[in-house]
């Protein structure tokens, strides 16, 4: 059975409520359609109700147990406006027109996923409605341990001969340039925890560098070293079972044979699941390449730092694609209730 595959059936045993922020796109529809017919739980699609309905019908797809709300008649925007004007952090924006900001969809989606009106959100299929990053921020209320944002990509080999049964989490992907040692170690220990919720095995998370073990010494490389120490202290101080190393080289990171000359003791190296990346132009070249040259699938842009789980989907993802990250988050959202239940909702 492969990754996704595997999710799918955990997620069956608790389905959940997931959000999609585009949804007047018919890729987005038709993903909302393929999570409910997987039996993963229930769609929630944000947007006009005859729009949605119309495209449904050109596109023959089914909506059936698919949940619509118009943010524009939603009787819940008074509340979210009431919300969103008490957060300091929008007021000091300067923005006076709260309605204005909540009618806007991944806006809507976030207040739904940060007082549990959604398990989970889907967003970012429509670059033209806004980014989902700074309504989360806004809205959505951090990791108690951290205080960076990133994001992580799921890469699926067709060798399953990397990571675990070809599954390796690469981070940040997405969002942090140049990580400080400290957001850097934050973004492994993340990441560790997400390859935990989402796979469930042990997380080995490999530091990388163009350096292993102080073969060359440079500002970047030291930074790297640093944040494996200060990485542990976190994952111990959080309680999260994970092995972490570094700094090394991709090789010593994901090869046995190179592991086994560069560094033989470490219980990451030459099996790690869970890759950091120095900084974000090496994290994200890094998955383009590995999308255009390797035959593979992957799954993110999958936020990170938040007590809410959400994906921001690149463009031009299929609706087959976009349901499985739904699903991804949805499986997330088994644990992140647990962890950090919903607000009372009363006011």
């Amino acid at each position: 059975m492969g990754f996704i595959e595997t999710v799918f059936e955990k997620l069956r045993k608790h389905p959940k409520r997931i959000v999609f922020a585009d949804g007047e796109l018919p890729r987005v529809i038709r993903a909302a359609e393929i999570f409910y017919q997987r039996q993963l739980g229930v769609p929630i699609l944000l947007g006009r109700r005859e729009v949605i309905r119309q495209i449904a019908d050109e596109e023959k797809i089914s909506l059936d147990h698919v949940g619509i709300i118009n943010p524009e008649t939603s009787s819940e925007l008074p509340l979210f406006c009431q919300r969103l004007e008490r957060l300091e952090r929008y007021r000091n924006t300067g923005n006076k027109d709260s309605h204005e900001v909540m009618v806007k969809p991944n806006y809507f989606a976030a207040m739904m996923l940060q007082y549990g009106l959604a398990d989970a959100l889907v967003g970012g299929a429509n670059a033209a409605g806004g980014t989902l990053l700074r309504p989360m921020l806004q809205l959505v209320k951090p990791l108690p341990f951290t205080d960076v944002v990133a994001s992580c990509t799921i890469v699926e080999f067709t060798s399953r001969s990397f990571g675990d049964d070809g599954v390796v989490f690469f981070a940040d992907t997405g969002i942090v340039p140049d990580p400080t040692m400290a957001q850097l170690a934050s973004i492994g220990v993340q990441a560790g925890l997400l390859a935990r919720q989402v796979f469930g095995r042990r997380p080995r998370v490999a530091m990388l560098s163009f350096s292993t073990k102080g073969s060359a010494r440079t500002p970047s490389t030291e930074k790297v070293a640093g944040a494996v120490t200060l990485a542990r202290h976190i994952a111990e101080q959080v309680g999260a079972d994970m092995s972490i190393d570094g700094e090394m080289q991709a090789d010593a990171a994901l090869d046995p044979v190179f592991a086994q000359m560069k560094m033989p003791e470490s219980h990451v190296a030459g099996k790690a699941n869970v890759l950091i990346f120095p900084d974000l132009n090496s994290g994200n070249i890094s998955v383009k390449f590995v999308q255009l040259f390797s035959e593979c699938q992957t799954y993110g842009q999958i936020l990170m730092g938040f007590t809410r789980p959400a994906v921001d989907i690149p463009m031009g993802v299929s609706s087959d694609n976009m349901a499985a990250m739904a699903a991804i988050v949805g499986l997330q959202a088994v644990e992140y209730r647990k962890l950090y239940p919903p607000p009372d909702t009363a006011d």
